[in-house]
């Protein structure tokens, strides 16, 4: 996941039309953050989340896998026990206290009904406002395919919000105390060519370290040290290293 989201921040460092970019609805107290892995939140919209949660809103994390599949040479129990443990790290910089595992298979997450319940319960259980995944897209951009759980996953987001609004979708969740929720108002998806932007100068720094909790993991993509990665990669998608304005981009879906 990583190294193409690194790409990502260098193609994002190059992009023009910043200054009209609309900024990201504000109407809202509660978002749930829905990613398939650890540490994507920390690559794209960290700086975002500590800006939300040090102005009073509050942001919870909801995440399909523990990354089992994600540090070579570490086999898939140790690795999801090493990255919940820095995930739990990382929440706590940008305001994040409460996290969730759905404990679907990393690497093999499917869409379908069964992850589309499992997000649906979640965002009736939260009740957010604003519900906030990543770019679902076949490509980052031209040329960098994104992941197979990041397709899957993004979609079933972007279902699973009309699937908790609607009563006769999952009727069983009701049964479980989940009753329907359709108070989501938006879906901001984090993309290199967002056309709406959350200003995030004071969150920068809360950003690069939420990312550099993710040591181990970090340090099995690269040699670079752990904070110089983290610095980077939170730089890149927040403008690029010499960026006078700071901001982390979004494609907004009204619901």
């Amino acid at each position: 996941m990583a190294s193409t989201i690194a790409v990502f921040a260098v193609y994002r460092e190059d992009m023009d039309g910043d200054s009209d970019l609309t900024p990201l609805p504000d109407d809202w107290q509660r978002a749930l953050v829905v990613m398939a892995h650890p540490d994507d939140p920390e690559y794209g919209v960290g700086a975002a989340v500590a800006t939300w949660t040090s102005a009073g809103k509050d942001v919870r994390y909801v995440l399909g896998t523990r990354g089992e599949a994600g540090i070579a040479g570490m086999p898939p129990g140790e690795s999801a026990r090493v990255r919940e443990e820095e995930q739990r790290r990382a929440i706590a910089h940008v305001g994040v206290s409460q996290l969730e595992f759905l404990d679907h298979r990393d690497g093999t997450v499917e869409y379908g009904p069964i992850l589309r319940r499992d997000i649906a319960a979640a965002i009736r259980q939260h009740q957010p406002e604003l519900v906030v995944t990543m770019n679902f897209h076949e490509t980052w951009f031209p040329g960098a395919w994104n992941s197979a759980d990041h397709r899957a996953f993004g979609l079933a987001v972007m279902d699973a919000v009309s699937d908790a609004a609607n009563e006769w979708i999952f009727p069983d969740l009701a049964d479980d105390g989940f009753a329907p929720w359709a108070g989501v108002r938006h879906v901001a998806v984090n993309s290199p060519t967002g056309t709406h932007m959350v200003e995030v100068a004071d969150g920068v720094d809360a950003a690069i370290a939420s990312l550099a909790e993710h040591k181990q993991y970090l340090a099995a993509l690269s040699d670079d040290p752990i904070l110089d990665q983290a610095t980077r990669q939170v730089l890149g998608v927040t403008g690029g290293p010499d960026a006078v304005e700071r901001h982390v981009r979004f494609d907004l879906y009204d619901m």
